[in-house]
């Protein structure tokens, strides 16, 4: 009987150990998160930007996919898989073949491909192929796959690497209304993703930047070893990325630096190139274009042309006559600053506007937000582990994905189908949750994440040790009876490792103790013990917390532990 229970009874990784110098708790905290992934065997990266996932890390990997799974399911998504491999037909059709990161390849007979960074391209042209009308609407995809990206400079390990997994989610309506219950429905599922990590995550404004669409939000891990910039607002509560947080100089510092400041001007043309836009800024600070949409909503911000084909269009004196032009002064900036000399010659001054007070720079900590007028910006930095975007009818209009839709007359028409795009970095989230949980110990893993729940450790009680083990039930369990490697030890690599609880069954048998390591984020358990009628002892140590407990009711403490991580 003891024999058949062993075998059911999963002992840790054949791979899993950690260096005496991982156990100094005066070295551990110097290394780098992304290196500390590496040394503790959860990733190998063959190369900068390339990662071999060892069985530790596939552990991890595999329940975040299988929690982001469960979320796109409930949410009422149907998973795909497409392919890695992308025509460069669709991407040239919607003008994205030419980024900066897109890895290329061709075929033996020439034809040009890219591993796909994202899928908005061939998941359109999916949609095109195989739905003809609105009653086929709505759909919602997913997929978790490995994507590609040609980083210049990867670094950090999973944060920053050349391949990548990640959940991409498309919603397909027929209607803006619907459209956006699609991407509250997304909103929603992401929030579940997160909540359940434990972790806060805040979901912030962001820029669409190259993927496009007209209105998109980040989810990020506040942490100060995040690359991005958040702004939250201490009045309205607003909280945004710095590439969406226009602002208005401190009231005491507005004024009394106008006349010192040096301008710099930049140049856009309206997309019907009737008017010259020029926004003008300190050069001190950094210039956000994507500012001027607020004020010029037809502006051309899409970079093709440069500043001198930009002025082109304004000097040619049998045009000139029916151009117009805008000029646009930072809210830090006014007449008096030193402005550059004006490059266009207009005979007729009436077709010159100038706009004061418009927010064109990046926000700064401290100045006042320019949504509510009143509230001080905070700053911190964060890391990015999701996105999404409603992309409107961006990429089904370049691909000609349209449906029939009847109209309030009878008549039927073609529409482009309206589209919405969401990210979660699967990978991302990892090394994100590994940096913001880590201590001097070493990983701190989420319950719903870690590589498994309970480290079982056998401290000479191997016959008694096999019983708690399976005693234990639906909890992940595995049994550390290393022979060669002593009780302190066992305990240490288990911290280190990041196991949310060790249980330690020796001489002391049927007595065990249950040494507390994953981040407990409630009290739940507190609950559990003060309507318990047996007797569960608590000692509170420098580091850990010990629960003390008999055998028979091991079961129901853990859970209880669990419960809070």
């Amino acid at each position: 009987m003891i024999l058949l229970r062993r075998l059911h009874t999963k002992s840790v990784p054949r791979l899993y150990s950690v260096s005496s110098e991982l156990l100094d708790s005066q070295v551990l905290p110097r290394i780098p998160t992304h290196e500390l992934l590496a040394r503790l065997q959860y990733v190998s990266p063959p190369k900068p930007g390339l990662v071999h996932w060892m069985p530790m890390g596939m552990l991890v990997l595999n329940k975040m996919k299988q929690l982001v799974h469960k979320h796109m399911q409930d949410a009422g998504a149907e998973e795909i898989s497409l392919s890695a491999l992308s025509h460069s037909d669709l991407w040239k059709q919607t003008g994205r073949w030419g980024g900066a990161e897109l890895f290329r390849l061709k075929d033996s007979k020439g034809a040009e491909y890219c591993l796909a960074p994202t899928c908005e391209e061939e998941v359109t042209h999916l949609v095109q192929q195989h739905v003809a009308s609105y009653k086929n609407l709505p759909l919602l995809f997913y997929q978790i796959n490995t994507k590609f990206r040609d980083e210049k400079r990867p670094r950090s390990g999973l944060l920053r690497g050349r391949e990548f997994v990640m959940k991409d989610a498309y919603s397909f309506d027929v209607s803006e209304a619907e459209a956006m219950r699609a991407y509250e429905t997304m909103s929603r599922a992401y929030a579940g993703v997160f909540a359940a990590l434990r972790a806060p995550c805040v979901r912030a404004d962001a820029d669409t930047g190259e993927i496009g669409g007209s209105m998109s939000h980040e989810w990020h891990y506040v942490h100060a070893a995040g690359e991005d910039t958040l702004f939250e607002c201490t009045d309205c509560g607003r909280t945004s990325n710095v590439e969406m947080t226009p602002s208005f100089p401190a009231e005491d510092a507005a004024e009394s630096s106008k006349t010192s400041l040096e301008a710099a001007v930049a140049y856009f043309p309206t997309i019907d190139r009737s008017t010259l836009v020029c926004a003008y800024y300190p050069v001190s600070r950094a210039f956000r274009p994507a500012f001027l949409r607020e004020t010029v909503p037809d502006i051309d911000l899409s970079g093709t042309l440069s500043e001198e084909e930009v002025l082109a269009l304004f000097r040619d004196e049998a045009t000139i006559i029916d151009k117009r032009v805008v000029r646009i002064m930072d809210s830090r900036l006014d007449s008096r600053s030193n402005l550059p000399d004006f490059p266009v010659k207009f005979a007729n001054r009436s077709l010159v506007s100038t706009l004061t007070d418009v927010p064109l720079v990046e926000a700064e900590e401290g100045e006042l937000c320019a949504h509510c007028d009143s509230g001080t910006l905070r700053s911190s930095r964060a890391i990015e582990v999701a996105h999404t975007f409603y992309l409107g009818d961006r990429y089904t209009r370049a691909l000609d994905c349209t449906v029939e839709v009847p109209g309030a007359d009878g008549t039927v028409s073609r529409q482009p189908v309206l589209m919405g795009c969401y990210g979660i970095g699967i990978s991302r989230i990892i090394a994100a949750l590994a940096e913001i949980n880590r201590d001097s110990h070493g990983l701190r893993w989420p319950a719903a994440i870690a590589p498994w729940h309970v480290t079982v450790v056998d401290a000479g009680a191997q016959e008694q040790a096999h019983e708690v083990a399976r005693s234990l039930g639906d909890m992940e369990v595995r049994l550390d009876a290393r022979p060669s490697v002593r009780l302190g030890r066992k305990i240490r690599e288990s911290h280190a490792m990041g196991i949310p609880l060790v249980l330690v069954v020796g001489k002391r048998y049927p007595t065990v103790e249950i040494e507390v390591r994953g981040r407990q984020h409630g009290r739940s358990w507190e609950t559990v013990r003060e309507e318990s009628s047996f007797d569960w002892i608590v000692e509170t140590g420098a580091s850990h917390t010990k629960h003390i407990v008999d055998c028979a009711n091991a079961p129901k403490v853990a859970a209880a532990l669990l419960a809070d991580m």
